[in-house]
């Protein structure tokens, strides 16, 4: 006997959420049935409106797209009712689920999450893993309840993170590993194999806080270590940013250096084809990659041959 296709919703705007689109199209025995994804935006030089990477591929799959500005409305409720889902998937979305429509479909609401839950919920937790030392993160598959990412756990995927890890390298790789569970919950789902989901453990919670781009102002105050942690972890966004001998610079690359000195942190202590080395709190930081002004991200040695007198003796 067949069964009948599980009808699924997908809720998700940014180019992290792309994967698990498509995994939703290709899992046998699913019918995506509608897409929501947050209103077309201003964006570029132009603020033109720009449609969000998932809108993009929904119209190009042929796949009904819907962009309420908010899931609140009575109105908005009866139209996510009326496609009947059995399911909706919810990744990278940017818009609360009110009580009401994580109560709709059959099997509720998940959500792909981009860490270890407990650990990381909220907004941030790619780059804040990255930016504390954790040594592995993964994602999470959660059945979605009313709380901030305090849902209990279906699935979870752990990778080690890289001591070279960006947030952009890490985003890319958990986008994929998130698809893949994804996946894995739909088939089994189908097959009536999924497990219970666990309740996640009250110890061990802490918040993946919104970044903003005022973080991106290094603090060399800290310790070296920590700093080369945010270099890697705002890379693409919002690009590290310090001043060097007056000079605002965004820094793309930057190795932490266990060394002892008697500097100020911010003094620059010596400037070579290797990088620009500069005070931190407690050892320094070597700058490898930066950006000047309105111009493109250059390497060191490139900065240094516009900037020669830097290369002269420091300390």
């Amino acid at each position: 006997m067949r069964h009948a296709a599980l009808r699924l919703v997908f809720a998700g705007t940014p180019a992290f959420a792309l994967p698990a689109l498509a995994a939703c199209r290709k899992v046998p025995g699913v019918e995506l049935v509608g897409v929501y994804t947050q209103p077309d935006r201003p964006a570029g030089r132009g603020r033109g409106l720009t449609s969000s990477p998932v809108k993009q591929a929904a119209l190009a799959a042929g796949v009904p797209v819907l962009q309420p500005e908010s899931l609140r409305s009575a109105e908005t409720q009866a139209q996510l009712a009326a496609l009947a889902p059995d399911l909706l998937v919810v990744v990278a979305y940017g818009l609360i689920l009110p009580r009401a429509v994580l109560a709709l479909p059959r099997h509720g609401c998940w959500n792909v999450h981009a860490s270890l839950l407990p650990r990381w919920r909220g907004a941030a937790p790619i780059q804040r893993a990255i930016a504390a030392g954790d040594s592995e993160t993964g994602v999470c598959l959660m059945q979605m309840e009313a709380g901030l990412d305090t849902g209990p756990v279906l699935l979870r995927a752990a990778t080690p993170i890289a001591a070279d890890e960006t947030g952009g390298s890490l985003h890319d790789r958990l986008a994929v590993l998130g698809a893949s569970l994804l996946a894995e919950g739909l088939q089994r789902l189908r097959a009536g194999t999924l497990p219970t989901a666990q309740a996640q453990p009250e110890q061990g919670v802490c918040y993946a806080h919104k970044l903003e781009k005022s973080e991106a102002q290094l603090d060399l105050d800290l310790d070296a270590r920590a700093l080369e942690r945010r270099v890697r972890a705002f890379d693409p966004w919002p690009v590290a940013t310090l001043v060097l001998a007056g000079e605002p610079l965004r820094i793309w690359a930057a190795d932490a250096l266990d060394e002892a000195h008697t500097q100020a942190p911010g003094a620059l202590l010596r400037a070579d084809a290797q990088g620009i080395v500069i005070a931190c709190g407690q050892g320094a930081l070597r700058i490898r990659q930066l950006q000047r002004a309105g111009g493109r991200r250059i390497t060191a040695a490139d900065y240094l041959n516009a900037r020669p007198q830097l290369r002269a003796p420091h300390g």
